[in-house]
């Protein structure tokens, strides 16, 4: 076994909200009716959480840099999720980059493309695919998305701004995600949460299985392994392991990233849970790799700009 990674930590994948503004329909809904999600019961995170909350649950684990995913911010009211990230104290490191939220379909998409590439911070985009014929396990207006003509004309917006898309979507959507990344050879595609392998059935896991094969002979896909918890409310280390394995067996270290999805992933898991499981899987692998894992995959294709951790040593802890 080799050295375990110690060096700094870029998390690329979380979430804020303040629910005073009340611009997140689905946890507004969560709160107004107890409805459960494919992630079981909301109630522990129907709360405000901000930089100082993500900051106490990541605090042993050396995050010198978090990417903020869009969070569900209401359509109704475009481009303000990356205007409020920017009114947060972020010196921490907390939110140096954005995913921002456009519905590529949307009459609007050019224009609000245009301006979310404009923000210095924001450096993609992500519009949920993940379509369940169950409404409760559905984010997604419908299941055919990605080969719309429309939708497609905002993707290739998207990519000559310049901006990543982050791709959610469920194991059996990956055959229709596979022509559309070959379709768009430049745009860089970053897959989230290990492919969603909700279907914990033999077949269901499977599908998944054969499914991200195919995605990660994809040259232009790279892999966010997050929030697993989400889909094996009663892991184990044992349960988690073969799944966090083949992720890297797909994509390899060079193409994936470690990420928390805090505080979504809270309901089933504390973050020192999350990350222990990630550095003990790791551990296996060089120190190269490891950082790769940690860090580097995560500051190169979310243009984070930070130094390499060979150069700064353990980093700032945010």
């Amino acid at each position: 076994m080799t050295e375990r990674y110690d060096g700094p930590v870029i998390d690329p994948h979380h979430h804020l909200w303040d629910l005073s503004l009340q611009r997140h329909p689905w946890l507004q809904k969560a709160r107004a009716s107890g409805e459960e999600m494919v992630f079981g019961s909301l109630a522990p995170i129907l709360r405000d959480y901000g930089v100082d909350d993500y900051r106490a649950d990541a605090a042993r684990q050396n995050v010198v840099a978090t990417v903020h995913v869009e969070a569900g911010w209401s359509d109704a009211h475009p481009l303000e999720e990356s205007r409020w990230l920017n009114g947060l104290d972020r010196n921490s490191g907390v939110a140096r980059r954005y995913i921002a939220r456009v519905p590529l379909d949307g009459p609007d998409a050019p224009r609000l493309l245009q301006a979310e590439a404009e923000n210095p911070h924001v450096v993609g985009i992500r519009d949920i695919l993940s379509w369940h014929p169950d409404a409760a396990k559905s984010f997604a207006p419908r299941p055919d998305r990605m080969g719309d003509p429309a939708w497609r004309a905002g993707l290739a917006e998207a990519t000559r701004l310049g901006l990543v898309f982050d791709l959610m979507l469920y194991p059996w959507q990956m055959g229709e995600a596979v022509e559309l990344v070959r379709d768009f050879p430049e745009t860089l595609f970053v897959l989230n949460h290990g492919g969603s392998p909700a279907d914990r059935t033999q077949e269901g896991m499977a599908l998944w299985s054969r499914g991200l094969r195919s995605l990660g002979r994809e040259p232009n896909v790279r892999l966010k392994i997050s929030d697993l918890v989400a889909y094996d409310n009663d892991w184990t280390f044992e349960s988690l392991r073969p799944v966090i394995q083949h992720c890297l067996d797909c994509f390899g270290p060079a193409r994936s990233m470690f990420a928390s999805d805090f505080p979504v992933a809270g309901l089933h898991a504390s973050f020192d849970e999350v990350y222990q499981t990630f550095r003990m899987v790791a551990a296996e692998l060089s120190l190269d790799e490891q950082r790769a894992l940690f860090f580097a995959t995560a500051n190169d294709t979310y243009r984070l700009g930070l130094a390499d951790p060979a150069e700064i040593g353990r980093g700032r802890h945010v």
